[in-house]
């Protein structure tokens, strides 16, 4: 039996229904750029997180960087965030003018190591943006309490964790903006490419509003420079419809993640996902640590498994940022985990049969 990475043909067929007739209502009434079922999903999204305001916008990586551009941040300053993420968080910084800097991740939940934060702090620094990779939220406390002390912006990158959640505060909303990405394989995702900056200060996202639609708070009238960052209404009402089924589809994630974390809790050289105290993880990705990925992923194949890599060079290393780092083993935790992590199948119609045929070819390998 082939078991995919990601089974976005069984999601539709589950909701194929309720999707057919959202873009039909907005095919009928010709609502494709912006308009009122993006202001729709933006209502609701904010309900969901539990904040004042969601703005919609064209993808997760134009969310970063209108955030930080309406946080002022711009040529000769730095923002601290992680290496081992997708590139998006760090070409954000970079397109605003700005210098990424790197801090290393924590050994166990991978996030950011917030007690590395302070050496990477000085009188260029404007921001940090920590990530929740892979659907786990980073120690949150820890990261504003530093923040505040040294008069820093926080934007989080939540473009991975839709519904996570820190001490019972959804992912996002914690800091001075969060950043959601909804491509098509996220917990939340559309049919295409799509994003959402969710803050609450008004002015925020007032601003946000006109960034994303050239400057302009009504037509011809530009009070900024801005972008065309629209979101389109077809995503908008596709995501409407998924928003609804997202609690419980995170909660057949973390199941399957448990059947994963059983399964393979006496398979000698694997390590699996550990969720922290404060968190609720929603398992985006289910990585573990392998030292012999290359291997695995070669007999993996040959018994129609799919796997992944998130990801396999981390960002200091990168061709385009090395410039700015150190060089290898100046970030030795994210460095130890490229080499060995391994994304393995999750998601929410992943049947408890496919997870153990998964585990069956891990310890075959073994």
């Amino acid at each position: 039996m082939k078991v995919p990475f990601l089974d976005l043909k069984a999601q539709y067929a589950s909701i194929k229904d309720e999707i057919d007739d959202a873009i039909r209502q907005v095919i009928d009434s010709c609502a494709f750029a912006g308009g009122p079922f993006v202001e729709r999903f933006e209502q609701e999204f904010a309900h969901f997180c539990g904040i004042e305001h969601a703005v919609g916008v064209g993808s997760g990586t134009e969310a970063l960087w209108l955030a930080l551009t309406v946080l002022g941040v711009g040529s000769g300053d730095e923002v601290i965030t992680v290496p081992n993420t997708f590139i998006a968080t760090a070409e954000a910084i970079w397109f605003c003018g700005a210098k990424p800097v790197f801090v290393d991740i924590d050994k166990q939940t991978y996030t950011m190591d917030a007690n590395l934060l302070g050496k990477a702090i000085n009188e260029k620094t404007k921001a940090i943006i920590p990530v929740h990779i892979f659907g786990q939220p980073c120690d949150m406390d820890a990261i504003t309490d530093i923040a505040r002390e040294n008069g820093l912006y926080v934007i989080e990158d939540a473009c991975q964790a839709h519904g996570a959640e820190y001490k019972k505060r959804k992912a996002g909303t914690i800091g001075d903006m969060g950043c959601f990405s909804f491509y098509p394989g996220k917990n939340l995702g559309a049919y295409g490419e799509a994003g959402a900056v969710v803050c609450n200060e008004n002015e925020y996202a007032i601003k946000l509003r006109m960034l994303r639609d050239h400057g302009q708070d009504k037509k011809y009238d530009h009070q900024l420079i801005g972008w065309n960052a629209r979101m389109d209404g077809i995503q908008a009402a596709i995501l409407s419809v998924k928003l609804k089924h997202l609690p419980e589809w995170n909660a057949l994630r973390r199941k399957c993640a448990g059947v994963y974390n059983h399964l393979l809790s006496d398979v000698k050289g694997i390590i699996t996902p550990v969720t922290a105290n404060y968190a609720k993880h929603v398992f985006h990705i289910y990585a573990i640590r392998v030292k012999n990925r290359n291997k695995m992923l070669k007999a993996f194949a040959n018994r129609d498994v799919s796997a992944g890599i998130h990801y396999p060079i981390p960002l200091h290393l990168q061709d385009a940022f090395t410039k700015l780092s150190n060089g290898n083993g100046s970030q030795p935790i994210a460095e130890q985990c490229a080499e060995e992590f391994l994304s393995l199948p999750i998601y929410p119609e992943l049947t408890e049969y496919q997870i153990d045929q998964v585990v069956r070819s891990i310890k075959e390998i073994s």
